[in-house]
């Protein structure tokens, strides 16, 4: 396959799998109104791990359960756990599409811990993208309306555990393999939600209910996989700006499960994430074309 067909499939992998991701946010925020938490998240987890496993195992054998960090793979699954859980809650107290755009605010918040935490230089241009990501932020969120409520403020713990989550990734991913990590991060998740079941269990209330969750896993699985092979035709600063597509397919899917249109501001903040997002990613391979040529002309 050329370069750039490779980097069209990939571009368009990565489309088909935030379309997945909405899948699931919409499952979840139907699901989160009449079951526990630990046992949804025991379904989507296990259902995700055996879809995973049935169809790597064959392929790969077992040398594909071989890790050199098991430590970081059992905090990579805790943290997608987390992820999980704000996102179950958040989304039982807000629409999908304001909760996918305050969740894909994750980047900039990288960019923000790669300056304070990493003392990375950042210009201008990225500090820019960062205030206009957190002031889109804001105004979907408007702690100052009547309608406020603290849960709303939910999605910004999400972006702080994902933002980890990511940066464990990206440091995991020069030595492991990818396939490898999504095995374990679904094993980590189900054996954990395993042994609250005991506890928590109640049954499932209906058929219908069910297929819901069982379409909230197969989405995780689908979601997941399609990334990862994303992830091997094109660079990841290449795809960033396609994955805030998944702010029109979590509008598209609030609209048809649950009615629910944003209004004019929530347009607004939305609008300022994904466009300050997707300039990030533009910079970011700009910025690293630019060391290149630098590096090139010192050799």
């Amino acid at each position: 396959m050329k370069k750039s067909n490779q980097v069209l499939s990939g571009i368009g992998l990565a489309i088909a799998s935030v379309a997945a991701f909405a899948t699931l946010d919409t499952c979840t925020k139907f699901v989160s109104a009449s079951l526990p938490v630990f046992m949804a998240l025991w379904v989507r987890y296990g259902i995700q791990a055996v879809i995973t496993t049935a169809i790597v195992l064959p392929l790969k054998g077992m040398v594909v359960f071989r890790t050199a960090h098991p430590k970081f793979q059992l905090l990579r699954g805790l943290l997608l756990i987390s992820i999980s859980f704000l996102a179950f809650f958040s989304l039982k107290y807000m629409p999908v599409a304001e909760f996918t755009s305050i969740a894909l605010t994750a980047p900039l918040l990288i960019t923000f811990l790669a300056a304070m935490v990493l003392k990375e230089q950042v210009s201008v241009a990225r500090w820019l993208l960062v205030i206009g990501g957190f002031a889109g932020t804001m105004i979907i969120i408007r702690p100052g309306n009547a309608a406020f409520e603290w849960t709303t403020l939910l999605p910004l713990g999400l972006v702080a555990s994902n933002a980890l989550f990511q940066v464990l990734t990206s440091k995991m991913a020069r030595t492991e393999d990818p396939i490898t990590m999504h095995l374990y991060t679904g094993w980590v998740g189900t054996l954990l939600m395993s042994v609250m079941m005991p506890f928590v269990w109640t049954g499932f209330p209906s058929l219908s209910m069910l297929g819901w969750l069982l379409l909230m896993g197969v989405a995780a699985a689908i979601g997941h996989f399609l990334l990862i092979l994303a992830y091997q035709r094109a660079p990841a600063a290449t795809l960033t700006p396609y994955l805030y597509s998944g702010i029109g397919f979590a509008m598209l899917g609030g609209w048809i499960v649950f009615s629910h249109v944003p209004d004019n501001w929530a347009f607004v903040g939305m609008a300022m994430i994904a466009i300050c997002g997707a300039l990030g990613a533009w910079l970011a391979v700009k910025e690293g074309r630019a060391r290149d040529r630098i590096l090139e002309y010192v050799d």
